[in-house]
């Protein structure tokens, strides 16, 4: 039987049915630019913490404060969530837009010229979250910018990696991607390496693939809650 989590995202739940996301998978959110990839993020962020469920968010475009701001937006309070440790943030351009000295045991600076030292944050963090819960959320957001920084083939070894440390640790995650920033033999890789595909085109969300779930696609809009699909 494949256990499904709600995906935290109005509407998709009841699109894919069974619950939504496979448990202890990792799903690739792509699309063109702003189209809600990194609004879709926050509501599986927010959806796992109305739950009691921790998310380990590693975001590479946006500083901790930026962050905060873009959910709260949303009505998702970012702030209490990493208050009661069920936000973890790894801010991976920290070196770039100054790391927050106040954030306290949930934030965890880094930088995205610098992959090897992400996932040794990567490494912390998952320790620290499965010191107290078995299943937990992970975000990646996104995979494009730290292609514009490094090597394009070693941010796939690199996702690859984080792949194999969150579904050891019991993690359920979802990656980010501007789809047409890298090489289209690297975003076949990109494909081939998760488990399940969303594509968002501004208009239209497509299940491209999932573990259970065979080809499905609805309009999609994106107002102050976040991302609703209309099934």
């Amino acid at each position: 039987m494949i256990v499904k989590i709600p995906s935290g995202i109005r509407g998709l739940d009841e699109l894919i049915g069974g619950g939504a996301i496979p448990e202890n998978t990792v799903t690739l959110v792509y699309g063109p630019p702003k189209v809600g990839k990194s609004i879709f993020s926050y509501g599986f962020t927010a959806g796992g913490a109305e739950r009691g469920e921790p998310c380990l968010y590693i975001s590479t475009d946006y500083g901790l404060a930026d962050l905060k701001r873009n959910m709260q937006v949303l009505g998702m309070d970012a702030e209490s969530y990493m208050e009661n440790e069920l936000l973890y943030v790894i801010d991976a351009i920290s070196s770039i837009s100054g790391p927050a000295s106040d954030a306290g045991n949930t934030y965890l600076s880094s930088s995205v010229h610098n992959p090897t030292d992400i996932m040794v944050k990567l490494g912390v963090a998952i320790r620290n979250i499965t010191a107290g819960y078995s299943m937990f959320r992970s975000v990646l957001d996104s995979l494009t910018t730290l292609m514009a920084f490094n090597d394009e083939m070693l941010i796939v070894r690199v996702l690859t990696a984080y792949i194999m440390r969150i579904k050891d640790a019991g993690g359920t995650a979802i990656v980010t991607y501007t789809e047409g920033s890298a090489d289209p033999k690297v975003e076949t890789m990109l494909k081939a390496v998760v488990d399940n595909i969303i594509h968002l085109d501004g208009s239209e969300l497509t299940v491209e693939a999932m573990i259970g779930t065979g080809r499905v696609s609805a309009p999609y809009t994106i107002d102050d809650g976040g991302i609703k699909v209309n099934p």
